[in-house]
């Protein structure tokens, strides 16, 4: 009983770690497209039990959001999606609790990306 256990726990780790690489290598992926865009802006929040959320955006010479992603979620299973609401607008206009008026992780996230935004 115990070694059948110990097996399980051993593949559910071996699972964990299989996933959580794909998941960052899909991450990266869609970063790297980001990155090709303009200049990058990351931000993160999240804490151990609630989800966690990236954003990232990228800025072009002109100052405007070329394009973004965001990535939130507890699990592996977490994908990135686009943010339409950021594309084409003026980096230093974005509200953040405007964008996310509900999602207080959300806001944290974006207002990170914004400040770290460099060139």
């Amino acid at each position: 009983m115990v070694t059948a256990l110990i097996t399980v726990a051993a593949i559910a780790w071996i699972c964990q770690l299989a996933l959580g690489g794909w998941q960052i290598h899909q991450f990266n992926q869609a970063f790297d497209k980001l990155a090709q865009l303009g200049a990058i802006g990351v931000g993160r929040s999240g804490g151990r039990f609630k989800p966690r959320v990236v954003i990232a955006v990228a800025v072009d010479q002109q100052g405007i959001i070329s394009d973004s992603l965001i990535m939130r979620g507890l699990t592996v299973f977490a994908r990135t999606q686009k943010i339409a609401a950021l594309k084409g607008q003026p980096w230093q206009q974005i509200e953040p609790d405007v964008i996310f008026p509900h999602d207080q992780s959300c806001q944290n996230a974006l207002s990170l990306a914004l400040k770290l935004k460099h060139r």
